[in-house]
């Protein structure tokens, strides 16, 4: 059991408040059973660790006051709205004999002995905290859920859960469902469908054939094409030059 020590507080005003949240300190407050509430404050170094833990709210803690000892529950935590730090604890005093419903953090085990698992399948957690009714000298750490033997599409219940014998879910009625092994999800990329496929065929096709220039592509046996051959021969007879005796006959014309 973890042990805190408190200091008893003599001003309960907002001010004497706000002055030890300054100087590190959380008030806090003791309340139930027989013996008046006490206002304490506790260091807030002391409460940075357990305080985060999912089960601090359902863990029995030692509080020393003056040399005193008292068993208490946390019942409640204030956080400030900007900084997220506590502010304020309520704890209830643990009597023996009396029952307190509370929320219980679940834990897996054995997920390496999981046939489903090593599989491929997915453990779906449909419960991480299960609210009971238990005596306050009694109260589990957590709930042990076993997933030994555990196959694709099983679903581990409440009842496969040792609980013990003065301890009871508040759902009662029905053996409800903790988590699942759900199969593996596979995502298939979508085939293309075939007149896609062919329609893009053809207009690679007609593309590749507009790109050809018949200006610019040579005769596979090596030749000029017979457009640029027949150019070829305009211009021959009429830039040909006039011979000297075709000059002289002219001009005696």
């Amino acid at each position: 059991m973890t042990n805190i020590k408190a200091i008893l507080r003599n001003e309960t005003t907002s001010s004497a408040n706000k002055k030890l949240r300054k100087e590190g300190f959380v008030p806090a407050i003791i309340y139930g059973g027989k013996d008046p509430n006490k206002k304490i404050s506790i260091n807030k170094i002391s409460l940075k660790d357990i305080i985060q833990s999912d089960s601090f709210l359902s863990k029995v803690f030692e509080l020393e006051i003056d040399g005193k000892k008292e068993r208490v529950l946390p019942r409640d935590i204030s956080y400030n709205v900007i900084s997220d730090e506590p502010i304020h604890i309520d704890f209830m005093r643990v009597v023996a004999g009396s029952k307190v419903v509370l929320e219980i953090p679940v834990k897996f085990i054995n997920q390496n002995d999981s046939p489903g698992l090593k599989r491929g399948g997915v453990l779906n957690i449909v419960r991480r905290k299960i609210e009971l009714s238990c005596p306050a000298e009694k109260i589990p750490n957590e709930l042990i859920v076993d997933l030994t033997g555990s196959d694709i599409g099983t679903s581990l219940k409440i009842s496969s859960v040792n609980l013990g014998e003065e301890i009871k879910p508040t759902i009662t009625g029905r053996d409800f469902v903790i988590a699942t092994v759900a199969p593996p999800t596979i995502i298939k990329e979508p085939e293309k469908p075939a007149e896609e496929t062919a329609e893009g065929s053809v207009e690679g096709d007609s593309a590749a054939v507009e790109d050809a220039d018949p200006k610019t592509t040579q005769a596979k046996d090596g030749k000029e094409p017979e457009a640029k051959k027949d150019d070829k021969s305009k211009d021959g007879s009429t830039d040909k030059k006039a011979q000297p005796g075709e000059k002289k006959t002219q001009d005696k014309k």
